[in-house]
């Protein structure tokens, strides 16, 4: 399996070389890879398209190959041992 294994929180760009369908690039904030069966190289992902500012816009199931997803910031992580509480704002999806 080629590709970064993607986190909760890692921002990813999705183009044509992760599926056709991203002729129009897309950049998501990864939710989590979904545990479907897919092909060899392949994966489901859930996660939030986001805006040119960053904002998320629409939650989203995507079948993409490994290999074309560009991993653009990965999720913070935190010390061993140390739980983080992090507390968000809604996000609106329009």
């Amino acid at each position: 399996m080629t590709g970064p294994r993607l986190r909760g929180g890692d921002l990813v760009r999705l183009t044509t070389t992760a599926s056709v369908q991203f002729f129009r690039p897309i950049t998501v904030r990864v939710i989590r890879e979904l545990a479907h069966i897919t092909y060899d190289g392949w994966l489901w992902l859930d996660g939030y398209e986001l805006d040119a500012k960053g904002a998320a816009v629409a939650r989203r199931e995507l079948y993409v190959r490994r290999e074309g997803v560009q991993l653009v910031k990965a999720a913070p992580t935190a010390a061993p041992g140390i739980r983080q509480s992090v507390r968000r704002a809604p996000v609106r999806v329009r």
